[in-house]
């Protein structure tokens, strides 16, 4: 079958026409005239073998052929200048989206990420934090870095690294704390996780809290670490991701024992197909998480 071809000319002229309900203002957008527009849509219309517009004394009403063409057209003209867009200094740009949470974002992956854009200059990051419970697909994440022990259902999982966790407390009640019990006459801070501080208390050959111990819990080790600087109690969380706060001392690590609960980890979709951009950030983080623990050795 042989095909006729519509004129993109055409097609422009009508969506900018519908979209404007007026070939005056379609005229003056496009930079033609209102004759150039009628002309475009009439032949259009030929084409079609349908009428697009009802002409009325206000101006233009869209028939039922022209309501069903036009969100086409839109779709079509916006991937297209997405694309175009795309296109820098003879290099095509690619986007990936990537859900991270938010403890690793912060301690880890943000200071780092000038490094990736240096390195891949044509790949522009969309990133979002998350408290560890993201919906790849409602997202429509191309990759998700996540907390726990790599099973998740669907889901391809490269791990990161570990995350042992540990108390971690303001200066000015580091010197209340010489033995693991001496964390009871504070309040304890924890994730989501009931086990963690009992898990911990073992480990330290402590006594575990009594049920009447007081505790917040907090769905971001950011906001944690936020509240033990203020003082209302201490944290149990990853130290490797808040070197910052250790550097700068404004938080002290009391005691020496952790407990590994977890890791982070980088997971797409097994139903998701892997991008070129997909594999550049993937083996920079791998490669970058690699040299991190060649150097901490």
């Amino acid at each position: 079958m042989v095909r006729s071809y519509i004129p993109l000319n055409a097609l422009r002229a009508f969506e900018a026409a519908a979209r404007q309900l007026s070939f005056t203002k379609a005229a003056i957008e496009l930079n033609v005239t209102h004759a150039a527009i009628s002309q475009q849509v009439k032949a259009l219309e030929q084409h079609l073998n349908c009428r697009l517009f009802i002409r009325i004394s206000r101006g233009l009403v869209l028939t039922t052929e022209g309501e069903n063409l036009l969100p086409i057209l839109n779709d079509s003209f916006d991937r297209i200048a997405d694309t175009l867009d795309r296109f820098s200094a003879g290099m095509m740009h690619e986007k990936i989206r990537v859900g991270v949470v938010g403890t690793f974002a912060t301690g880890y992956l943000l200071p780092r990420l000038k490094h990736f854009q240096q390195r891949y200059p044509h790949v522009d990051i969309l990133l979002s934090t998350h408290n560890n419970r993201v919906d790849v697909v409602a997202e429509g994440l191309d990759y998700a870095i996540r907390y726990g022990n790599g099973a998740w259902h669907g889901t391809e999982s490269q791990f990161l690294c570990d995350a042992p966790l540990t108390p971690l407390c303001a200066p000015s009640l580091a010197g209340y704390l010489r033995n693991p019990d001496d964390l009871q006459k504070f309040t304890l801070l924890r994730s989501y996780r009931r086990d963690e501080w009992s898990t911990w208390f073992t480990a330290a050959g402590g006594s575990v809290p009594s049920p009447s111990q007081q505790i917040i819990m907090f769905d971001s080790s950011v906001s944690m670490l936020e509240a033990a600087q203020e003082e209302i109690g201490i944290a149990l969380a990853p130290p490797s991701m808040f070197m910052h706060l250790l550097r700068s001392e404004r938080i002290i690590q009391p005691f020496s024992t952790t407990i590994n609960l977890g890791g982070y980890w980088l997971t797409r979709l097994q139903s998701r197909t892997e991008t070129a951009a997909m594999r550049d950030f993937a083996l920079w983080l791998l490669s970058e998480m690699k040299s991190e623990r060649v150097e901490s050795r």
